[in-house]
């Protein structure tokens, strides 16, 4: 199973988790189990065509999903998943 490290901002809806384990071949497999658990999460990762949204960034052991297969990107059971929710402001 892969570890997913949850941020501060999400972890309302993990029962204040900081790090889940969800099982799964591939990010996607990772992360719809994350929200099968967690079913109030769902809303905050994905958009209502099922996309991720675009403001979520998602690492696996630091590595950008965008640059490998996306949510195809496949996972080892060593493997980590961190959210990185993307933060505006500033001037």
């Amino acid at each position: 199973m892969a570890k997913i490290l949850i941020p501060t901002p999400l972890r309302q809806y993990t029962g204040n988790q900081d790090t889940v384990e969800a099982g799964g071949a591939t990010v996607g497999d990772a992360l719809k189990s994350l929200t099968t658990q967690f079913p109030d999460l769902r809303k905050n990762l994905y958009n209502d065509e099922g996309k991720l949204r675009s403001f979520v960034n998602v690492y696996v052991n630091d590595e950008d999903i965008r640059y490998l297969s996306k949510e195809a990107t496949p996972l080892g059971a060593a493997d980590s998943i961190s959210i990185v929710p993307s933060i505006a402001g500033g001037r």
